[in-house]
């Protein structure tokens, strides 16, 4: 008895013919031992050359951090893990600690995602289930135009334009008004220099919008139709849909999004540099100055004079790799755990 014959072999054999480009196809030809063989010898090239690409990437990896822990070994040699506990940083009397970057580094980065991740959500929502359609592409082209601004623009912007008025308007709101409250009042307090960990903060969330709502969108529309159509005619609401079909559907893809904004935000340097005020000290105040790893580097790296200084510029580098290796590992870490969780 002949078995059937699926749908899915008619279909490749009807492709192989047709890229074959012979009468009868490759898939109506006998396949001698000679042509078996040479498309063994192609698998086989294929899987070295692919092999090879990802080996080099784990190369590059690995030579990117062996010379930096060998730029930063006399930084830890001297001061140890004192480099990353302490505050100070006196270039003139060789002491240098890490702690005012690593705190800086962190602090603007999650102010970034706090006020970056939700309007990016809400802006991928309204393009994918609420907007017009002849708005659709105006809005996400205009959004996306938004990762093309080179950040030295940003952080020109920043300077020139959005620190005054943060230092006229919102800063003395701020100050005004939560600054007397208990707990977080602490955060609102001080001078309104205009500059300082806020404004850096949301400068880095203007900055990573649109790769998140860029991702966020497309894996938004991978949610198959008939699941959203479905819960409507169950009686449910737009949010219910996001909340419960969309969101769930998607949420590794969104994860995603978000740690590629976290990682833009952990990185980047010139923009910070304009409107961060580069002050290595610790306040507990956001509307201080402060500094970030990257921002010190590009500061003070041409200056750096004496390998001890050099070595301590390098550390930074070092650590700012570290986190951003962390932090990959923790977004993997709880993926599995959706993961997990959702099959469950």
């Amino acid at each position: 008895m002949d078995r059937p014959i699926s749908s899915g072999t008619i279909m490749a054999r009807a492709f192989l013919n047709h890229r074959d480009g012979t009468k009868g196809g490759i898939a109506e030809r006998g396949i001698t031992p000679a042509f078996a063989k040479r498309q063994q010898a192609q698998d086989s090239i294929f899987y070295y050359l692919t092999l090879g690409f990802a080996l080099l990437v784990l190369v590059i990896l690995g030579s990117i951090m062996a010379s930096l822990i060998d730029g930063a070994w006399p930084a830890f040699a001297t001061f140890g893990l004192g480099f990353i506990t302490t505050e100070i940083w006196n270039p003139v009397t060789e002491q240098f600690g890490a702690l005012a970057p690593i705190y800086g580094t962190l602090v603007t980065s999650a102010i970034a995602l706090l006020i970056g991740v939700p309007v990016s959500f809400g802006i991928a929502i309204f393009i994918t289930e609420l907007c017009p359609r002849g708005l659709k592409r105006p809005i996400g082209i205009a959004i996306e135009l938004l990762a093309g601004i080179p950040s030295i623009i940003y952080g020109i912007w920043g300077l020139f334009v959005f620190a005054p008025f943060m230092q006229l308007y919102i800063q003395p709101f701020l100050i005004k008004g939560l600054g007397p409250l208990p707990l977080i009042g602490s955060l609102f307090k001080g001078p309104p220099y205009g500059i300082g960990i806020l404004t850096a903060g949301i400068i880095l969330a203007i900055m990573i919008l649109p790769f998140i709502t860029s991702v966020t969108r497309d894996v938004f529309e991978t949610v198959p139709p008939m699941l959203k159509e479905s819960a409507y005619g169950l009686g449910a609401t737009t949010w219910e849909v996001v909340s419960r079909i969309v969101l769930p559907y998607s949420r590794v893809g969104v994860t995603g999004g978000v740690m590629l904004g976290l990682g833009r935000a952990l990185g980047e340097t010139m923009a910070i540099t304009f409107v961060i005020g580069n002050a290595h000290r610790i306040s507990n105040s956001i509307l201080a100055p402060g500094t970030t790893i990257s921002a010190s580097i590009a500061n003070e790296f041409t200056e750096a004079v004496g390998d001890l200084y050099t070595s301590a510029l390098i550390g930074l580098g070092l650590i700012l790799f570290v986190i951003t290796f962390f932090v990959l590992v923790l977004a993997r870490l709880m993926l599995m755990r959706m993961d997990k969780k959702a099959g469950g």
